[in-house]
């Protein structure tokens, strides 16, 4: 009996793909400086680990209502208050096993066929194929590096249609490390207001990780006439270097929160007891290694900028924010030189096309600044030869 075939909306992560590459080189017996990934090189603060333990020992483990414990409820909300300026009542909040998945549930809940979601290029590998799971269609609008690779109003009212249902803002951005700023915000927002089915994703989850004073200008906060329209997203695992412990959440308005929590209530039924209790621990504990880590990302930042400067072939924005370097290659394509990178050098590197930009790679700093230094090195003496 033959099986039924199934179509695959994506070939999977090419993040998680090249990282793959790289451990494959790796056990093969090569040195790999390794710049794929975006998982912070930290580990978890110690109130966190804490927390972790003392659950365990009281055995405090179960099923939990859907939208979280009533802590991590309340600490969200906290939370959101606090570093935001917004304010969310107990059933707007949606949590989920990492921001990932509550974006994907937030898209599944509100996409019908054909329906049409604005993506900034460069964008987060994964919205793309979240958006065609859907049944949905990604509109790709270009940003420029020249500009920061901030989304241009006028770019933006060019790329909606009657079937465009969301726009997507990611700030500090993956991979760009864009951050806009309140008059940004306020000007996009002049264009989405007049198209009233249009929904706002505010993709927070690096927003701890900036590399100036300015206040963090939130979508919602900015612009409070579009609150209810708006879904902002956070999560333990960029700031609080908590990837595996899968937190994240949302706050937005109250129907919309209800149809992501009936997602999340079939599709997962909860994220993890114990990793809820220790995101309870991140948000209300200690926030002093925040700034302190983001200071050191900082440093990693400029000495990688001071070595890709010195190739006439990269191009690279300073990025304001997150941990990660996008540097354009004159007259090549990402692709293969991600992988006559990593042949030749043993620098691993994630292709552009990944993020929607062909002629780019991505670079990870989250990782020691002389690993990062040596493999920015390798990038520079590779292109300069081959």
């Amino acid at each position: 009996m033959s099986l039924p075939r199934f179509r695959p909306v994506a070939a999977g992560s090419p993040i998680l793909a090249m990282a793959r590459k790289a451990a494959e080189h790796r056990a093969a017996g090569h040195e790999v400086i390794d710049l794929t990934l975006g998982e912070p090189d930290f580990a978890p603060p110690d109130h966190v680990i804490a927390a972790a333990h003392e659950a365990l020992d009281t055995r405090r483990m179960g099923y939990t209502p859907v939208n979280g414990i009533p802590p991590l409820r309340a600490a969200i909300r906290e939370h959101f208050a606090r570093e935001r300026g917004l304010t969310f009542a107990d059933d707007e909040i949606a949590v989920g096993c990492g921001a990932k998945q509550v974006i994907f549930n937030a898209f599944l809940a509100s996409l019908e066929k054909g329906d049409e979601v604005v993506l900034p290029a460069p964008y987060w590998a994964s919205y793309p194929d979240m958006v065609r799971a859907c049944g949905a269609v990604p509109v790709v609008v270009p940003t420029a590096l020249e500009t920061g690779f901030r989304l241009d109003p006028d770019v933006l009212a060019a790329a909606i249609t009657p079937k465009t249902r969301w726009v997507v803002i990611n700030a500090p951005g993956n991979p760009s490390g864009a951050v806009y700023s309140a008059s940004d915000l306020a000007a996009l927002a002049e264009v989405i207001a007049g198209h009233p089915r249009i929904l706002v994703l505010s993709d927070d989850i690096y927003a701890p990780i900036r590399f100036s004073d300015t206040p963090y200008a939130s979508f919602a906060a900015v612009v409070p006439d579009l609150a209810d329209r708006t879904l902002t997203i956070d999560g333990v695992s960029k700031a609080y270097a908590m990837t595996g412990w899968r937190v994240g959440w949302a706050g937005g308005p109250k129907d919309l929160v209800t149809a992501i929590n009936a997602v999340q209530s079939q599709n997962a039924t909860q994220t993890s007891s114990l990793s809820q209790i220790a995101a309870v621990a991140a948000l209300t504990g200690p926030q002093d290694s925040l700034p302190v880590r983001a200071e050191i990302y900082r440093k990693r930042r400029d000495a990688a900028l001071a070595v890709l400067a010195e190739s006439p072939h990269l191009s690279t924005a300073a990025p304001d924010g997150a941990f990660y370097l996008f540097p354009r290659i004159a007259g090549r394509h990402g692709d293969e030189t991600a992988m006559a990178l990593l042949e030749a050098t043993g620098v691993a590197v994630v292709p552009g096309s990944a993020f929607g930009g062909d002629d780019h790679l991505r670079l990870s700093f989250a990782l020691d600044e002389a690993s990062l230094v040596e493999g920015c090195r390798r990038i520079v003496d590779f292109l300069g030869r081959a």
